[in-house]
């Protein structure tokens, strides 16, 4: 399987210990994982492929290195591609031109969103930018002790506009916060994530964040995967629309999901106290 996940910029395992787990990590240690143009459309190749993947059920992405989790956009590298490309061209081709990049690279983001499988993000030291872009993006996030957080993309005259904008609001309880940190690009630690609700949990470092994303999808695994696929399509969903439309939404998708057999299946294993297994989807 790991032949079948080679990349440059990510690293992709499937521990043993933690069946049908897929651990990806950013790999880009000695920039503090910056991100440029080919590491976007690697990371959406990757997602788009563990999604197919049947053995797969959870994933947990992660960077490599002690500093950083990833530091945002590589704006070296940036500056001497998308924001230099096409400087003669009339206004309106350049515009177009940078819609279609813009467009490509929210569309490896949402690859994290799309992805049938749940995503426990392991965040430490600085979490900048795209970090925010991509753990909200996912679906379960995680950081230890030393992050430092910001949503930076002001600080280099830009709205960010690759999905922190769009999905932040719906992640944490006040806009009012929201706004603060977008407009003011100012740092913010662990402790203040937690209690905004943007993570669910802080750890000790980068190795017991790293640890517990990898047991919380193993946990995830260990269940019907018609079932996480369903809760994560439906949460999703209803996020997005009104109760009333959510509820027709999940009435609609259980008519075809409830007719597996491992409904059957985890009830007999709760009745005969034991661990139920299902079958790949």
């Amino acid at each position: 399987m790991s032949q079948a996940y080679s990349f440059k910029h990510f690293t992709v395992q499937f521990p043993a210990e933690h069946q049908y787990v897929a651990h990806v990590e950013i790999n880009r240690p000695d920039k503090m994982n910056a991100f440029f143009e080919a590491m976007w459309l690697e990371m959406g190749e990757i997602f788009n492929q563990l999604s197919e993947d049947s053995s797969v059920r959870a994933v947990v992405l992660s960077g490599a290195g002690e500093k950083a989790f990833t530091a945002g956009l590589d704006v070296k590298a940036a500056s001497q591609g998308l924001l230099s490309e096409g400087a003669n061209t009339d206004p309106a081709r350049k515009a177009a031109h940078m819609r279609r990049q813009i467009t490509q690279m929210q569309d490896c983001i949402s690859a994290l969103e799309r992805c049938e499988k749940p995503i426990v993000v392991a965040m430490h030291g600085f979490s900048f930018g795209l970090a925010v872009d991509l753990s909200t993006a996912a679906d379960v996030r995680l950081c230890s002790k030393d992050v430092r957080f910001a949503v930076k993309e002001v600080d280099i005259g830009l709205a960010a506009d690759l999905g922190t904008l769009s999905r932040l609001p719906k992640v944490v309880g006040s806009f009012s916060w929201v706004k603060e940190v977008a407009l003011t690009a100012r740092v913010f630690g662990a402790e203040e994530a937690l209690r905004v609700g943007f993570v669910s949990a802080v750890h000790e470092d980068r190795q017991a964040t790293i640890a517990a994303a990898l047991k919380m999808a193993t946990l995830i695994a260990s269940k019907s995967p018609v079932a996480v696929q369903g809760t994560k399509e439906v949460l999703n969903w209803s996020r997005d629309h009104s109760v009333q439309d959510g509820l027709r939404y999940v009435g609609v998708w259980n008519g075809a999901a409830l007719q597996t057999k491992d409904v059957s299946a985890s009830l007999l294993s709760g009745l005969q106290k034991r661990t139920p297994t299902f079958e790949k989807l």
